[in-house]
């Protein structure tokens, strides 16, 4: 004799066989219905823009700095390479940005484009440096000169900028102005052997964020 199941019985099997179903379903690939992400080259203005500092404005001015500093006669005439050491750069305009993301991009340039006409320091990694040279001293690790050498080198340059901006909010929109600034200081006599600079105006209907 066939025993009958149960209405409620049958739903319960029935639902949870169709979530089983959904739930292997699931475990396939998503396709999001919004904008796909777009490769875009960094100095090319991308869709996503705003008034502020943005990709296309850092490599313009950092390939324009690198380029001046490597034409001086301090830098092209010297008898040996100069020792420079980076300075932090002053960020005087309304925008949260990485300002020292822009000596970095021109020491990298200047490293792949002008090698052997200047040296930079590491001083930012002077912790360590000092601890290797402490390991050395007490022969914890090997030494391929004098342990008790004084090794590390003196600047000859200190290279420093500064961003300035003017920024204008009205009901049509939003302006901001902004003036990128480099100098190349002598380190022992303070003198400003080099300086350059770029400006940027842009205009637009809204604000944006940066980080």
């Amino acid at each position: 004799m066939k025993t009958k199941l149960p209405v409620t019985a049958l739903v319960l099997a029935f639902g949870t066989g169709a979530l089983f179903l959904s739930g292997c379903a699931s475990k396939g690939v998503q396709y999001p219905s919004g904008v796909p992400v777009v490769e875009v080259n960094p100095d090319e203005r991308g869709s996503v823009a705003g008034t502020g500092v943005e990709s296309q404005d850092l490599v313009s001015v950092t390939d324009k700095m690198a380029r001046s500093i490597v034409g001086i006669p301090q830098i092209a005439s010297a008898a040996t390479p100069p020792r420079v050491v980076l300075n932090p750069v002053d960020n005087n305009t309304r925008f949260a940005i990485n300002k020292d993301i822009f000596l970095t991009r021109i020491r990298i340039e200047l490293n792949r484009k002008a090698t052997g006409k200047v040296v930079f320091l590491a001083r930012d990694q002077m912790a360590a440096l000092e601890r290797e040279q402490q390991l050395k001293k007490s022969g914890q690790v090997t030494a391929s000169s004098d342990p008790n050498a004084v090794e590390f080198k003196g600047a000859d340059y200190f290279l420093t900028g500064k961003l300035d901006g003017m920024s204008t909010r009205t009901s049509q929109g939003i302006s901001d102005y902004i003036l990128y600034s480099f100098q190349l200081i002598n380190a022992r006599t303070s003198e400003i052997v080099w300086e350059d600079a770029a400006e940027i105006k842009k205009q637009g209907l809204e604000d944006a964020s940066y980080r």
